[in-house]
């Protein structure tokens, strides 16, 4: 059964009136997790898209980048898109489910919020209200400070990424301590970690531009150093 099977059968029940926390309860174990994280991602990404007032094409576009859909599962993959995207209501409920599901895993929420920036910055404008939404579920999420800070110098188009904020750390940090974390940043970007951690194959694509900006950030660094 594809994923796409899997992500209807989960919708279905939600539309048939299934609460969604018991939805969510279905599918804490793998490889059902990876459905979880997509129901996220496209829940999240659709509302978060509408946030900003328009829908453009680009978006439609980032998210199918996010998530390589088959061609047999284009209109099932459009219409919960095109559902999910109505309004920005409800889009908390979401993020708390998905942070009671992955607890402190804070790489597979870091991985989902990519993806969410991923579509914010589609259409070459990071709107504010994408900004305060975005905010709102890292905070949900209990992403540290630092996790949101560097994943929107990485993705936001209007400055050139601070190469310390790409690795989460600051000027003042021991070279070999931020060498550690691009290290432990590489590592956690292998596909293998990423769907260990419940992220759909389609959507571990994402991880090719992470290492190129965190590969840039720290030869950046380690230049400036020699």
């Amino acid at each position: 059964m594809s994923i796409w099977s899997r992500i209807s059968e989960a919708l279905s029940a939600l539309s048939k009136g299934a609460p969604l926390s018991e939805v969510f309860d279905r599918l804490r174990t793998p490889p059902e997790r990876s459905v979880a994280f997509a129901i996220a991602v496209i829940a999240l990404g659709a509302k978060m898209a509408k946030a900003d007032g328009l829908v453009t094409r680009d978006e439609v576009t980032a998210f199918r980048e996010v998530f390589q859909i088959a061609r047999d599962d284009e209109a099932g993959a459009a219409r919960v898109f095109n559902l999910a995207r109505q309004d920005v209501a409800g889009f908390e409920e979401y993020a708390d489910r998905i942070k009671g599901m992955f607890g402190d895993e804070t790489g597979t929420l870091c991985d989902l919020m990519e993806g969410l920036f991923h579509i914010a910055v589609a259409d070459g404008v990071y709107h504010p209200n994408e900004d305060r939404f975005l905010a709102r579920v890292a905070d949900i999420f209990g992403l540290p400070e630092h996790e949101f800070r560097a994943l929107r110098s990485r993705f936001v188009p209007d400055a050139k990424p601070d190469p310390y904020a790409v690795l989460g750390v600051t000027p003042d940090t021991p070279l070999a301590e931020i060498r550690q974390a691009w290290r432990r940043m590489v590592r956690d970007s292998h596909p293998d970690r990423m769907v260990a951690r419940g992220v759909p194959e389609e959507a571990v694509k994402l991880a090719e531009r992470r290492i190129i900006d965190i590969n840039r950030a720290w030869e950046e660094i380690s230049r400036k150093a020699a």
